[in-house]
């Protein structure tokens, strides 16, 4: 388990240092403006997503290891086009975007919808290599098409982003493809049972994704808020420093999805929870040392990479930096509960970090700012977390020590980093 989830994190570190190259070359290039409107057209995307996730998701993971592909990919795709072109068109009215944006925004939303699709397939099929190389390839093509549209061609508009989406994502979703079609899955061409696998998705996605909505509202609302009250330069700063503290989550992330992965799988799920405990207790370990050597870099530096706005970023972080540490525990209690089919508690939980966020962030934001926004999500995530910790306690008959690090677990890490030294000096 342990060798599967490092495999995982390291492809996941580097998505997340190409992931910090988009967020650099953004701010860099388009300045907190330009960036604000970047993340607001990605928070667009991402919400899309999420509701697009509602008939798939997190849910074709849990039902392809024992159902047919085409079975499950089918409905989705069905769902998520419906969605991404109903929603860029509800956006499009709702607010004053203009109907170029309305275009990309469907259009984006779209193709990250297929290759998320496919994707998850794949990785419920446990082909974890291809998973990681294809969303690894996703993070590089944005990457690399931002730095030859903005710093090669000096193209410095918005519209260079939407294109360069249609390419990150693109390419890999038709590779993504071609891998599905390899799979020994027959064609299911029965009408009947194509509608008994979309139903059985969509009562699987709604419990299990409902969740995830409530979540992208409590991580996102604060967008909003600030480019309502605050404006789009400082959403381009409040972004900065929320992406950087977000990255550390790729180290809780990646050992949650292996242990959600292996617990849908396993027949003694109980049994495969306590093993992975171990694995819990090494990652919060680690979410908090990337915690402190964030909060530890000066608003100099940050002004210095990303360009004079954004230094006060470094408030954001500070504001920020519990709740990523609290949330990024919770996330091992969260996938238990998703893993055995208990959503209804995630749900709870992020209903109850959503009550604060709301009313903190229309009360904070006019008083302090982007640092009020961030507050509002570290309260949120507190709360959250603690009681999704109380309920998983319970739920797998263990003790705190079995969920919190302790001294044996820092003596385990640091026989393991010098054993190699040692063995290099033999």
């Amino acid at each position: 388990m342990l060798q599967r989830i490092l495999r995982h994190f390291t492809a996941r570190v580097l998505t997340a240092g190409l992931s910090f190259a988009v967020v650099w070359l953004t701010a860099r290039y388009l300045g907190a403006a330009g960036r604000g409107q970047v993340s607001l057209f990605l928070t667009d995307v991402s919400g899309l997503a999420l509701l697009a996730g509602l008939v798939g998701g997190s849910s074709l993971i849990y039902l392809v290891p024992r159902r047919n592909v085409w079975l499950l990919l089918r409905p989705a795709y069905a769902w998520g086009t419906a969605v991404s072109l109903l929603g860029a068109a509800v956006i499009t009215l709702l607010r004053p975007v203009g109907m170029a944006y309305g275009l990309h925004l469907a259009a984006v939303t779209l193709v990250q919808v297929l290759l998320s699709i496919n994707v998850l397939l794949l990785l419920g099929r446990q082909r974890e290599q291809t998973y990681n190389l294809l969303t690894t390839a996703q993070a590089a093509l944005l990457a690399l098409a931002l730095a030859v549209a903005y710093a090669g061609a000096h193209w410095l508009r918005i519209e260079a982003y939407y294109y360069a989406n249609y390419l990150a994502y693109g390419l890999p979703w038709l590779i993504s493809t071609v891998l599905l079609l390899r799979l020994p899955d027959a064609w299911a061409a029965s009408p009947r049972r194509g509608r008994a696998g979309a139903r059985e998705l969509a009562r699987h996605s709604r419990g299990a994704h409902l969740s995830n909505l409530l979540a992208f509202a409590n991580y996102r609302f604060s967008y909003y808020a600030v480019a309502a009250l605050a404006g789009p330069a400082a959403l381009g700063v409040l972004s900065v420093g929320v992406a950087l503290a977000e990255a550390i989550w790729l180290v809780p992330r990646s050992t949650a999805l292996i242990q959600y992965v292996a617990l849908v799988n396993a027949a003694d799920k109980h049994g495969q929870t306590h093993a992975a405990l171990h694995g819990s207790r090494l990652t919060l370990l680690a979410t908090a040392g990337a915690v402190l050597a964030l909060a530890a870099v000066p608003a100099g530096w940050l002004a210095a990479i990303f360009g004079p706005e954004f230094g006060a970023a470094h408030g954001v972080i500070l504001a920020l930096a519990p709740g990523i540490l609290l949330n990024g525990a919770g996330m091992q209690a969260s996938t238990y509960f998703a893993g055995v089919g208990r959503y209804s508690v995630n749900n709870r939980a992020t209903l109850l970090g959503l009550a604060l966020t709301v009313p903190g962030c229309l009360l904070l934001v006019p008083r302090l700012g982007i640092e009020g926004a961030a507050l509002s999500m570290t309260l949120a995530y507190t709360t959250s977390t603690l009681y999704l910790f109380g309920h998983y306690r319970r739920a797998i008959g263990a003790v705190w020590a079995d969920l919190l690090p302790g001294w044996a677990d820092v003596r385990w890490l640091m026989t393991k980093a010098v054993t190699p030294r040692r063995d290099a000096v033999k």
